[in-house]
């Protein structure tokens, strides 16, 4: 009886012991699988935010090829072919030019192609060539060649877009490479040009530039037009066939569709009815091995932990201490216990784990959330859920001021490591902080970071101007001693959703609108005044031209410092004085030629310039980059040999000699020709003949002179090459239908 007691003993020591370990293991098992639900419903939702902005980015890339296009045939470069068959290269190059200006920021773009109806001349972003060699020696496909592009532009067709396929690319002249495109074209039904425009596309860049890695791992993604072909998906073996027959046929603008495995979420585009379908798993891609795994581990140790249980309840009676001695279960004992310990320790950690993943992908959400409310193209009905959902915080304040804080690198700072954006981040809103400003600060593109600040009343409005300029200081001194800091603040509204669009557009335009001549490091944007007083000196650029091929570089530079002092006085904004800039850049190299320059020297050159002026936070800096490719082009003409007989040395020649007797004859002998052949050469390189060249070039600085100075009408004719004043009369008359004593009464009068 004693023993039987002795035993009911052990047994219920050990079932109280097993029970206390189930209800761990149950508990341990209940968070384990609700910390995975919980990640993944917050992914799930990421990732529907994440797709509607990448629909939206598609949308917004559709919209500017459209534009693109529209613009493109809106250039007034229809019919190059002259009336003798030949090309108007002039119209071909100013065509090339435009062409490539448009398209300077859309880097999903591989190439534009543009030829016309009379004309197998194909005009593209890296120069000119012929429409079949372009399609057999450039861009290489088994179908869509040269005769079938011709067919397809030459019948009425609407805007249409082919699918991402592989086509063998020429790159560089020596190497092909395998790339996959998709071709965009304009309808033709209602003709706007003589013009047919093609647009390739690399699939690969399109998919980087509306930012495909950002949705759940495991998902696919396919594009449809509005005829509903597949124009581009991110998986080969996505089959439609087993989810487009579940589709209603009442679908209007979103749709969801349970497959066996994944969940179809379908999106029309109210662009232009394209059609996006979104293959999402119903858990993360491996998480059923990570859960096995953690479920393998969980029941390891409830084994464990029984076994514990009971050699633990026999020991406690001593009757059976000696049995657990002959067995030698002391050491097991220590082993289970560690192993519990081990396992508990494994769990927790991975909890730990998961509540991290969570607090980064809340983060993730709120910035996703406060770009969709300053994007002017997101749908607005989504704004008050988004505020209520990711930023409660902001129901406390009536007003709020929006802060848009731009970095620029400083050019001796340029060869350091660069900084991360997410350490920018956490120093300027760290140094908000230390100026008593509460912000919601977030990332919005390249360098520049937007602050939401929310105000009690209008007067701490001027308040936070003080403290904005008290941090841009002491942020200049400290961390952020590489840049340049320069922050613009919009007027102050109210807490209301449809207001955050309103005050990012103020702050954003505010900033690319600021007066080159204004040095504050804080900009007000209720203070930006508009201008369109901008000084362009279409005079000059054919004597700075000049100026650099004769290596006159002081002169050419004294033209360019004119300009920009000319503009500063005039208030004009900094992005339209980026824009002068660029336009004096090409028209200096459009004037000069090609100075025997290797392609690469030329990108580097033009990377580097174009890239300095967007950096440039004063206009003093862009002037400087001009001066320095101005000086490099003297350089590189200086080192050239002459070659007389070629248009530049030839307008050169004349704009410098233009007061002397430049006759017929004598020129000829300059150049080292009979005048017959010079006079025919002349006439074929500048479709003017010499005279009424020489005449429009002399009466240029006549008109020059008649307003700027007093010289007499005699002097003036006598120092523009003019043997008299009554020849010089006659002329100006000629040309310009007024005399010289005329016109300067009208430009003084």
């Amino acid at each position: 009886m004693k023993r039987l007691l002795m035993n009911v003993g052990l047994l219920q020591i050990f079932m109280a012991l097993l029970i206390v370990i189930m209800v761990m293991f149950v508990s341990n098992y209940i968070v384990h699988k609700n910390s995975i639900s919980e990640v993944y419903d917050e992914v799930a939702q990421n990732n529907a935010l994440v797709v509607k902005t990448m629909i939206q980015s598609i949308d917004n890339s559709f919209r500017s090829l459209d534009s693109m296009n529209h613009s493109i045939h809106s250039l007034p470069y229809n019919n190059i072919v002259n009336s003798d068959g030949s090309l108007d290269m002039a119209k071909v190059y100013d065509l090339q030019k435009n062409v490539t200006a448009l398209v300077s920021k859309a880097d999903f773009i591989e190439d534009i192609i543009v030829f016309h109806d009379n004309s197998n001349l194909a005009i593209t972003l890296h120069g000119t060539t012929d429409l079949g060699e372009l399609f057999e020696q450039k861009y290489v496909h088994s179908i869509y060649n040269a005769a079938y592009w011709k067919r397809f532009m030459s019948m009425p067709h609407e805007s249409k877009v082919f699918p991402a396929d592989t086509y063998k690319v020429m790159n560089s002249g020596t190497t092909w490479q395998k790339k996959k495109l998709l071709i965009m074209v304009g309808g033709n039904k209602f003709r706007l040009s003589d013009k047919h425009i093609m647009f390739l596309i690399s699939a690969e860049k399109w998919m980087k530039f509306v930012d495909q890695t950002a949705i759940i791992p495991g998902a696919s993604f396919i594009v449809l037009d509005s005829n509903r072909n597949v124009i581009l998906s991110t998986n080969d073996d996505f089959d439609l066939v087993e989810v487009w027959n579940q589709l209603t046929s009442n679908f209007n603008s979103e749709g969801t569709i349970t497959g066996k495995d994944f969940e179809y979420n379908f999106y029309k585009s109210t662009y232009n009815g394209f059609m996006y379908i979104n293959k999402i798993p119903y858990k993360f891609k491996n998480i059923n091995s990570v859960s096995s795994a953690n479920l393998t581990i969980m029941i390891t140790a409830i084994i464990g932990a029984v076994t514990l249980s009971y050699l633990l309840s026999m020991y406690l009676y001593r009757p059976i201490r000696n049995i657990i001695q002959q067995l030698g279960l002391e050491t097991s004992k220590g082993n289970d216990i560690r192993n519990i310990h081990k396992a508990i320790r494994m769990l927790q950690s991975e909890n730990g784990k998961l509540g991290e993943e969570l607090e980064v992908e809340h983060a993730q959400n709120r910035k996703a959330a406060f770009l969709r409310l300053i994007d002017e193209y997101a749908d607005p009905s989504e704004s008050e859920q988004l505020i209520r959902k990711y930023f409660p915080e902001i129901s406390k304040k009536q007003q709020f001021i929006m802060v848009l804080i731009q970095l620029l690198p400083k050019e001796e700072a340029e060869s350091n490591e660069r900084i991360r954006v997410e350490k920018l981040e956490s120093c300027i809103a760290a140094g908000l902080k230390r100026e008593s400003i509460e912000a919601l600060l977030f990332h919005a593109d390249k360098l520049q970071f937007v602050a939401w600040i929310g105000m009690d009343q209008p007067s701490t409005r001027r308040t936070l101007f003080k403290q904005l300029r008290a941090y841009i200081a002491a942020a200049g001194n400290n961390e952020l001693s590489r840049y340049e800091v320069g922050a613009c603040v919009s007027s102050m509204y109210s807490t209301d959703e449809v207001h955050w669009k309103r005050a990012f557009q103020d702050v954003n335009h505010g900033m690319s609108h600021r007066s080159v001549s204004n040095d504050e490091p804080v900009m007000d944007a209720e203070q930006i005044r508009y201008t369109y007083n901008m000084y362009y000196p279409l005079d000059k650029m054919e004597k700075l031209s000049n100026y650099v091929l004769c290596g006159r570089l002081e002169d050419a530079v004294q033209i360019i410092e004119d300009t920009f002092e000319a503009n500063n006085k005039r208030n004009i904004h900094m992005h339209q004085m980026v824009h002068v800039a660029q336009a004096m850049f090409y028209d200096l190299f459009r004037m000069i030629g090609n100075p025997s320059l290797e392609q690469a020297e030329w990108s580097k050159l033009e990377g580097d310039f174009l890239r300095s002026i967007s950096r440039a936070n004063r206009y003093t800096e862009m002037k400087q980059a001009l001066i320095k490719v101005a000086a490099f082009l003297a350089k590189q003409c200086k080192s050239e040999p002459t070659n007389k007989l070629n248009p530049a040395f030839i307008a050169q020649y004349i704009e410098l000699h233009y007061m002397e007797n430049l006759y017929l004859d004598y020129i000829a002998e300059v150049f080292h020709t009979s005048p017959k052949y010079f006079s025919s050469y002349f006439k074929k390189t500048f479709d003017i003949n010499y005279v009424d060249y020489l005449n429009k070039v002399r009466l240029a600085h006549a008109r020059e002179l008649l307003k700027h100075t007093s010289y007499s009408v005699t002097e003036i004719g006598e120092k523009t090459g003019y043997l008299n004043a009554s020849t010089f009369a006659t002329t100006f008359k000629k040309y310009y239908g007024i005399s010289p004593s005329e016109y300067r009464k009208r430009q003084t009068g």
